[in-house]
């Protein structure tokens, strides 16, 4: 066994036994900036991109209309980022979240965006590589967050590195148009430490579950590989693996592209780029979790799994002998994928448990947590998570806690009663009261199944898919009219033992509350996009 079933055990039992370094304090006054900064790069703006009200978040979530036949040009790309990862507005509101006392100040400013992140800190990076096909002269490029433009990094046809860095059998379109996306450790482990990695590699899965929902809604497709020469990309780079890891590779099916236009040639000739990012704080530190854990989720970073080697370690199925409750049609998700995105907020305690959910809101979000559970590319068509739901304030539903039937799309009883003294007892953070959410939605994963599988670069894959689960919650909930939270930040052994998972290997990662929230909430929002 390599070093992240240890690793993931150490996560699953932080709850009762500390993580090192466990009294750990971060310095927010010397913390990172929450992207990279490259002095005296070239930099030039991204075009508007509108977004037709008929890309709808069902047809984003829609298995059937993933593979899209569409091509992406400048305009695309740039609304895809735009809503993905680009500032979009800035929002002041009162509620229960730790950091409300910094938000009115201009320098800490709480800026929204498409996609959720662990503590709103953003760290993965968005590098564009344009071969001759593109609209721009071929290069590698930085997506400036805060500009909503890219950086020129390097300048050159370097397209042909990053398809030799996927070798045989990648995903995708054959193309010279890709997005390579690294995470700056430092960027959430000055807050987190060695819980970071756990935390980062969800976000990797937010982001690229944004853009598959994105772009399905338009006819393209976003399919991901997770498996490629981490070092080589990294040279490209010019990325030091121990501060930084490549997380993922998206090839763009492009409008105008021709194969063969592309230069072969540079894929045998190594170059790097030599724009270095500045760093804003003055001590960075390192945890010996983050630094062994990228070590061995990078060792195997070629070894893409073969068809079907993840089928041992599919979500286990439900029981059949449990208490099946039926649930009405979904509420249609009629909402732009654009609009619904930017709606999207943390509820952050202000949940109100007098106006239950509704069954067809509840079923709206089950169905999108399925949906967000698988994420194509290289990591195949294999269910990974399974879905709990701790159920308190349901239209029509008793309390008590509900294992999904994706099959027959209704739930299976797991234990009668009311859970908020549970769910209550095992938050850790005092930003949310969880009894007073509709109902509280925990996916599962067979973790050590899925090392044993593909090996350790397999825990990427797992976060990454509760980090897409997440984000289809979190979007499908603002297209229903419901609030929404997610929290890491609780006992995970407790959620094993009253779930009864303990034969089944099935590891609690994540909690998502929804629900209504109170009326007439104090908040400002002032819209920059």
């Amino acid at each position: 066994m390599g070093y992240a079933h240890e690793y993931a055990a150490a996560i699953m039992h932080r709850g009762r036994v500390p993580m090192d370094p466990a009294d750990f304090v971060p310095n927010w006054q010397d913390g990172p900036r929450k992207a990279k900064f490259y002095p005296g790069a070239d930099s030039f703006p991204l075009p508007d991109a509108p977004y037709p009200s008929d890309a709808t978040l069902d047809r984003g979530l829609c298995p059937e209309g993933a593979p899209g036949d569409g091509e992406f040009d400048l305009a695309t790309l740039s609304g895809m980022l735009r809503d993905s990862y680009g500032l979009t507005g800035r929002r002041l509101g009162v509620q229960a979240n730790t950091d409300l006392n910094a938000l009115p100040f201009y320098p800490l400013a709480n800026w929204s965006r498409g996609s959720a992140s662990g503590g709103g800190l953003y760290p993965v990076g968005v590098h564009w590589v344009s071969g001759p096909s593109g609209p721009v002269p071929p290069g590698v490029h930085y997506y400036s967050t805060r500009h909503h433009a890219m950086q020129r990094l390097l300048t050159g046809d370097v397209s042909g590195q990053v398809r030799a860095a996927l070798g045989e059998g990648a995903p995708g379109p054959a193309t010279d148009q890709y997005l390579v996306l690294s995470i700056k450790y430092w960027q959430n482990s000055f807050k987190y430490n060695s819980f970071s990695f756990h935390a980062v590699s969800m976000d990797l899965g937010a982001c690229v579950q944004t853009w598959r929902m994105w772009a399905a809604a338009r006819g393209l497709a976003v399919e991901p590989a997770l498996w490629f020469d981490e070092e080589r990309l990294a040279a490209l780079l010019g990325a030091d693996p121990r501060e930084e890891g490549i997380f993922a590779v998206v090839p763009l099916k492009w409008a105008g592209y021709k194969p063969g236009a592309d230069g072969e040639v540079a894929a045998a000739t190594p170059v790097s780029v030599r724009h270095k990012d500045v760093e804003r704080s003055r001590t960075v530190l390192t945890f010996d979790a983050l630094l062994r854990m990228q070590e061995a989720t990078s060792a195997g970073a070629t070894a893409r799994p073969a068809p079907g080697a993840l089928a041992p370690a599919a979500a286990h199925p439900v029981d059949p002998a449990a208490p099946e409750v039926e649930l009405p049609p979904a509420r249609p998700l009629e909402t732009d994928v654009r609009t619904a995105l930017r709606d999207r907020r943390s509820s952050f305690g202000r949940f109100e448990g007098q106006q239950p959910v509704t069954r067809p809101q509840l079923a709206a979000c089950l169905g999108a947590a399925v949906a967000g559970s698988r994420l194509g590319g290289d990591t195949g068509e294999v269910p990974l998570a399974k879905l709990y739901a701790f159920v308190s304030h349901v239209e029509g539903l008793e309390p008590g806690s509900y294992a999904y039937d994706p099959e027959r799309r209704s739930l299976r009883r797991v234990r009668e009663g009311r859970p908020g003294e549970f769910l209550q007892k095992n938050y850790f953070l005092a930003n949310y009261n969880l009894e007073q959410a509709g109902a509280v939605l925990v996916p599962t994963v067979r973790t050590t199944a899925v090392l044993d599988a593909v090996g350790d670069r397999g825990y990427r894959l797992v976060n990454a898919t509760i980090g897409a689960v997440a984000q289809s919650v979190y979007t499908a909930a603002s297209a229903v009219d419901l609030g929404c939270g997610v929290a890491l930040g609780f006992d995970n052994i407790s959620y094993i033992e009253e779930l009864g998972l303990e034969e089944t290997g099935e590891a609690p990662l994540l909690i998502m509350m929804i629900g209504n929230e109170r009326p007439a909430p104090a908040d400002f929002r002032y819209e920059i996009a």
